[in-house]
Order: structure tokens, then sequence, then C-alpha cells
């Protein structure tokens, strides 16, 4: 007897990732191709009906509002920048009541804050992307998040965005339909080697920063596990097996700076997601990323970026599509 499609309830939540959105979205379409069946149904919903702004400015046309006689066997919450601003109390009682009826519940990107507001994510594994893990944690301190590529886990499922949600979404398919349909759908997209949900988000240091001397990574890897509190250079040298001399001299050979320069840029660079992503006051901020004062804190995170950390929370300026606060209807 054949299965009835799986029901999919898109809520698109203001500045939603459009990656992140298709990553899940197209999986599904191609798997109806490729079975030649339809497997999966979906509706784009929004909190009201209307339509929805991607943080690509891209004006998305919704099928309905959510509402109390819904019924999906998943849905999936799609947010993107600026978690904070997209909460909605017409959301998480949505949510809630998608929970109570059966609905599989899932975020991409930012979504998974949605859950956790909503009470969702108490006793289940969860992720975020990489940027917004550290104010993640802070907010929800209680939650077990791994910050791996994707977590499913029972009922619930969380992707840190981007490519991340095309892993997920292949694992989802290959449960529900077979590795072997899984993987057609995965070769329609030229998706070759998907990755399982352990996989690190980030590049490998030597990747991301274009150098190969395992000493030196070895001190910046431990100038980024501990941002809170500074090592003092001698430490941080001894951790890497290299004398205070020998440390200056790599830094400055393929860095061009100091240590004591890269380790103070990576606090304020931490410091400027968490101003950014959590309401956190300040001087908590400055706490946070190692420094003993907010004024010292200031006067550092305005040479490095020119503006003042409470600055970082003023409203970012308007996209390509608006002018004087009017979005333009082309």
């Amino acid at each position: 007897m054949t299965e009835p499609p799986q029901r999919v309830g898109f809520l698109l939540v203001p500045n939603f990732s459009m990656m992140a959105l298709s990553a899940v979205l197209e999986p599904f379409r191609a798997a109806n191709w490729v079975a030649r069946r339809t497997l999966y149904e979906w509706r784009l919903l929004s909190v009201d009906g209307a339509p929805v702004t991607a943080s690509n400015d891209a004006v998305l046309v919704t099928q309905g509002a959510i509402g109390p006689e819904d019924s999906f066997t998943m849905v999936v919450v799609v947010a993107g920048l600026d978690p904070q601003d997209g909460r909605d109390e017409r959301i998480l009682a949505w949510l809630r009541r998608m929970a109570r009826r059966g609905s599989r519940l899932g975020a991409v990107s930012t979504g998974t804050y949605h859950l956790a507001w909503a009470g969702l994510l108490d006793g289940y594994r969860c992720t975020i992307h990489w940027e917004n893990l550290s104010a993640f944690t802070e907010t929800f301190p209680r939650l077990d998040v791994t910050g791996r590529l994707f977590e499913i886990d029972r009922d619930r499922f969380t992707s840190a965005g981007g490519t991340a949600s095309l892993d997920m979404t292949h694992y989802l398919i290959g449960q529900a339909h077979g590795i072997d349909l899984a993987n057609q759908v995965a070769e329609q997209f030229l998706h070759a080697r998907p990755r399982q949900g352990h996989a690190p988000q980030r590049m490998e240091l030597r990747e991301r920063l274009g150098v190969s001397h395992p000493k030196l990574l070895a001190a910046i890897a431990e100038i980024e596990a501990n941002l809170a509190e500074p090592l003092p250079r001698a430490t941080l040298a001894r951790a890497a097996g290299l004398s205070t001399r020998q440390l200056e001299r790599l830094f400055r050979i393929y860095l061009n700076c100091t240590p004591s320069q890269y380790y103070l840029e990576a606090r304020l660079k931490h410091a400027q997601i968490l101003l950014a992503q959590t309401s956190m006051p300040v001087l908590e901020v400055a706490v946070a990323c190692g420094f003993a004062s907010a004024s010292h804190f200031a006067k550092c995170y305005r040479s490095l970026f020119s503006h003042s950390p409470r600055a970082e929370r003023a409203p970012r300026p308007a996209g390509p599509m608006q002018v004087m606060g009017q979005r333009r209807a082309w």
C-alpha cells in the first residue's frame, strides 16, 4: 500500500535565508521527481499570510497564514539574520500546537531560536550556525547544543544552515524512503559526498588562515578556546611547544602581527557577534571576552571597528531595494 505524502509546512520568518529554504525544499521536490510520485507536499507560510522578505531582499509570496486548524507531518522554521528581531508569540504558540498534534519539528539556520523560545528543544540535541553559537548558548545555557552540521533527535531536527541543510535533508529522505533514493536526489544536485551530521561546520584552521605550520596552528587553537580568559603569552607559547620568542616570530612571519594583536582582534570579533545577537549588557559582553573594564573594551572596540560597542546595536542600513524607508515595488 502506498503511503500518503508527507505534508511539510515551511514557516518563513522575516530576513530568512533563501539558501537554507532552498536546501530543504528543493531536495523534497527532486525526491518527487526521481520517485515519479508525490512523496512530499508543502506550503510556504507566514505568521499573517503576507509575503515575506528574505535576507537577500527577495520577496516570497506565501500560500497562507499559520492557523489553528493546520496539520502537517513536518514543520520547518526558516530564519536567518537578526533572530532576536523575529521573535513572535504567535509563532511560538503555533509551534507548540503543532508539537501537540504530533508534527515533526525542524529548523534551519537561526530557526533554532524559535524552537528554543517555544520550549520545544528541552531534552533534545540541537545545533545552529557557528556565528550564532556563542550567543545561542548564552541565551539557552541548559540546552544540549552541539555545534554540529545538523542534529536529528527523534522528532526534532536542526541544521546550521547553508549547505548543511542539504546534507540534513539527504539524511531525512534516506530515513523515510531509503538511501538509494536519497543518493539519487543528491546526484540531481551534483552533491557527490553528503556529509554526516557530526562533520565540523567551519573550515580547518589551516584552510581558513592559509597557514600550515603545526605549532602556529596549535597556538591559534588555544587562542580560540580561551577568549573569555586570555592566556599569558608564556602559557600560550608553552601550550604550542614554543618559546615566547619563537611564538612572536611565527606570528610575524605568517600573520604579520604579534600574538597579542591577534588575540585582541579575536576577542573583539567574538564581542561583535555577542553584541549583534544577544541582549547582554555591554559590560557583560566585555567580561565574556576577557576585558576587565567597559572603558578599556570600548576603546579597543572603537579602534578596530571605528564605532562604539553600543553603536553595533544600531539599526542596520537599508538594503538595496529600500529607499527612505519604503520598499520599491520592482
